[in-house]
């Protein structure tokens, strides 16, 4: 019976930098929701998503497979473009299993009529289609179909939706995607948060900082409804970043920080893929922290699993509960993949083979600048990414390359942006070869057929 099923919440920040909490180290900004969630449940030091882009790991996350599957490599780019038609979303399978499911915030994965959240699985929406919003100004947020005329700040009216939604459907279980538009640009902070932070003194860090600040008590806010309506024991929460914090020129910098890790959103380095990664459901998985690497794709299977949920025959992501519950003990992924664009990585173990923006090394900021050649690192011993040792390891980078090639087998081109080039094994510019490109360009062209649009 659904009605004996979990609540599931799914809660999403947005351009976070890795360090900027304080269950990560972060001294200067007071996040004591989410390190209180943190403490609950299981934080992974290793989590990650599958690209350092907003639109593309929703896409990911909202299907539970590698976007590059199906095309949604970059950020939708024109009138006609978002989420293929033919995928079907987390939201869609929960609502066949029984689930009311909400969208509260960003969506950013197509603005046609055909692509409305309300007609990919959502029962409910309340937020806005594109890729950024003013944190001030109601145009552009909506209510279903209908405009929103006023707000005070995104940020604290998407908590409250969030909670009114758990409210509303106490009696029932239900899905919520709670989607901060937080701590994306524009930089805008209330007043009295960047009074609390007077004592950080570079102006963008501090808006950054009152920006996670309202993010944090929004959570805490969600979660405190929760307890109130008896709903904490029964529901699953997850939490990440959709990408890493955006640090270097050429990126929409906000002010984050993803020490230790080196790179910025845009990049495959860990600092762009890398993410604040929680788990929690009272009762059912102790706290803990571990560092076997995890993905978001494996948060939509998941939450599809402790559901009851049709599960995806193509889903990427692995069920995480039996690690969390002690019943696996072996890691869930012999490796993870990135392709985006020119820029690949794998990571097999403690060790991460990756093409790279050598944006990140010059800081220039400056278009096309070439993607470096394959680095291999040992993440284990260098997790900044600083010693290089393909040279001296040759094998293991054939080995690595060998792993992603397999793996970039079963993708397809981008459906639009960065130009078409993709990494790729050197044989072509598309990253593929023979029966593999044909049956990519088939894909493609039936998927073009079914997609339509998303601005940047």
């Amino acid at each position: 019976m659904a009605a004996d099923r979990p609540n599931i919440l799914l809660i999403v920040g947005d351009d976070m930098g890795y360090a900027d909490v304080g269950f990560h180290g972060c001294k200067d900004i007071p996040t004591p929701n989410l390190d209180a969630l943190a403490k609950s449940g299981v934080q992974f030091t290793s989590g990650y998503v599958t690209g350092p882009y907003c639109s593309p790991t929703r896409a990911g996350l909202l299907t539970g497979r590698y976007q590059q599957r199906f095309g949604h490599e970059f950020n939708p780019a024109g009138a006609n473009t978002g989420l293929p038609l033919k995928e079907v979303t987390i939201a869609d399978r929960l609502k066949q299993a029984g689930y009311t499911t909400g969208l509260v915030g960003k969506w950013h994965l197509g603005s046609q009529p055909v692509m409305h959240p309300q007609k990919r699985g959502f029962d409910e929406f309340v937020g806005f289609l594109g890729g950024a919003h003013s944190f001030f100004d109601a145009q552009g947020i909506l209510r279903g179909q209908e405009p929103v005329k006023t707000i005070d700040y995104t940020t604290d009216f998407f908590g409250r939706e969030a909670g009114a939604f758990i409210e509303k459907h106490r009696d029932k279980p239900w899905f919520l995607y709670l989607s901060f538009n937080a701590v994306h640009t524009p930089m805008h902070a209330t007043e009295d948060r960047m009074a609390k932070l007077a004592g950080i003194t570079d102006q963008e860090r501090r808006t950054y900082a009152a920006m996670m600040l309202a993010m944090d008590e929004a959570i805490g806010k969600v979660v405190e409804q929760l307890d109130s309506t008896g709903q904490k024991q029964k529901t699953l929460v997850m939490f990440i970043s959709d990408n890493g914090g955006p640090t270097m020129p050429g990126v929409t910098i906000n002010g984050s920080i993803n020490t230790p890790l080196r790179g910025s959103k845009r990049t495959t380095l860990e600092g762009g893929i890398r993410v604040p990664f929680v788990v929690s459901w009272p009762g059912q998985i102790a706290p803990a922290i571990l560092d076997s690497p995890v993905i978001q794709l494996d948060l939509t299977a998941t939450a599809l699993a402790v559901a009851g949920a049709e599960k995806d025959p193509q889903s990427d992501g692995v069920n995480l509960l039996p690690y969390l519950q002690g019943k696996q003990t072996e890691i869930p992924h012999a490796a993870l993949f990135w392709r985006f664009g020119e820029q690949m990585a794998v990571r097999a173990g403690d060790y991460k083979l990756v093409r790279y923006d050598s944006n990140a090394d010059t800081l220039t900021g400056k278009g096309n600048q070439p993607v470096t050649a394959a680095r291999l690192y040992h993440l284990k011993d260098d997790l900044g990414e600083t010693k290089d040792l393909a040279a001296s390891l040759p094998e293991k980078v054939a080995e690595l390359q060998a792993q992603w090639d397999h793996w970039n087998e079963q993708n397809v081109p981008p459906l639009w942006g960065g130009g078409n080039k993709v990494a790729g094994n050197g044989e072509s510019r598309s990253g593929q070869s023979g029966k593999a490109a044909q049956k990519s360009e088939r894909s493609e062209k039936r998927r073009k057929q079914s997609t339509s649009g998303e601005h940047p």
